[in-house]
């Protein structure tokens, strides 16, 4: 019978990778990345045999012509490596991601979309950079809509979160299995509504969105610049409550947001928190453990990290 062994929420930032020596809040940047450390040798100690790997899409993989809710790979996975991020094939625990594709559309009720060659970007890659280093541990990766609205509705992450813990137990082999949702916390990034671009900027990157699947580095000097001017809008009330949530269990009260609530409160990036949601479900929202929160403006993002074990019961 297979399980589920621990959950890993984790914010990520390519700029740890590229812009480290102009980070001024050199001590927040140093605690979150030392969490990261201790979550990843938390995941060592459970000594999983795979890892759900649950994060977003930053049209690296995806782009305007095709964009799905949820999609799973079930085969070939290649890592883009934008940022200095992990490039090239990834392994992939087929014979599960394949069970997971097949019960979630049969059991779960979910239209899942499938992919047997993958491309994924930071918003997993980052993960398998410090949160899997060094394990030899393939992956199921899943990713996320959280950029090109219309989004899957909270309570739906939640559900396919619920759905895949269920198909974990359901795979007739042995598998200790991780799960690790990437993202977040709240952020905003000077990314357009695709549907109602205003200003140059904005109308590029809609542009960049649609026509970038096959000539995407056209566009990425502008896009990385773009991104650089933001200003950072980062929320550490919402984030700290949010930590809140996931400490006592009850990460699920996040659906009472709708997608609109969510951007006020955590910014157009805080909806990478379905990553979160999803991962928590699949944990059975077990308690869990906050590592790390750090506001980096530098980064753009309240960075954060935090551990669930699904073995711990919620107190009543």
């Amino acid at each position: 019978m297979s399980e589920i062994v621990l959950g890993i929420g984790a914010s990520h930032s390519t700029l740890m990778n590229t812009h480290w020596d102009q980070t001024v809040h050199i001590e927040r940047a140093e605690r979150f990345r030392d969490a990261l450390g201790v979550a990843r040798d938390r995941l060592a100690a459970a000594a999983p045999d795979t890892v759900v790997l649950v994060g977003s899409n930053h049209f690296r993989g995806f782009w305007l012509d095709l964009i799905p809710g949820f999609t799973i790979g079930v085969d070939e996975c290649i890592a883009g490596g934008e940022s200095g991020t992990p490039s090239g094939p990834q392994a992939v625990d087929v014979p599960l991601a394949r069970h997971l594709a097949e019960n979630l559309i049969e059991e779960g009720g979910f239209d899942i979309a499938f992919s047997a060659r993958l491309q994924i970007d930071h918003g997993q890659s980052h993960a398998i950079q410090y949160l899997l280093d060094g394990l030899d541990v393939p992956i199921v990766p899943i990713v996320v809509n959280v950029f090109a609205p219309p989004l899957p509705p909270l309570a739906r992450c939640d559900a396919l979160g619920r759905a895949i813990r269920h198909a974990v137990t359901a795979f007739p082999d042995d598998r200790r299995v991780a799960v690790i949702g990437s993202g977040g916390l709240s952020h905003r990034l000077p990314w357009p509504d695709w549907r109602d671009p205003h200003g140059d900027d904005e109308v590029f990157i809609a542009k960049a969105w649609l026509n970038g699947r096959e000539n995407w580095k056209e566009y990425e000097a502008r896009r990385r610049e773009i991104v650089r001017a933001g200003e950072a809008s980062i929320n550490p009330h919402f984030d700290n409550a949010f930590l809140r949530l996931l400490e006592a269990g009850q990460t699920h009260r996040i659906t009472e947001y709708t997608t609109e609530q969510l951007e006020e409160a955590a910014g157009n990036g805080g909806q990478e928190i379905r990553t979160w949601l999803i991962a928590a479900a699949a944990c059975g929202h077990a308690p869990g453990q906050a590592l790390a929160y750090e506001q980096l403006p530098e980064w753009l993002t309240g960075m954060a990290v935090a551990v669930i074990d699904p073995a711990v019961k919620r107190s009543t």
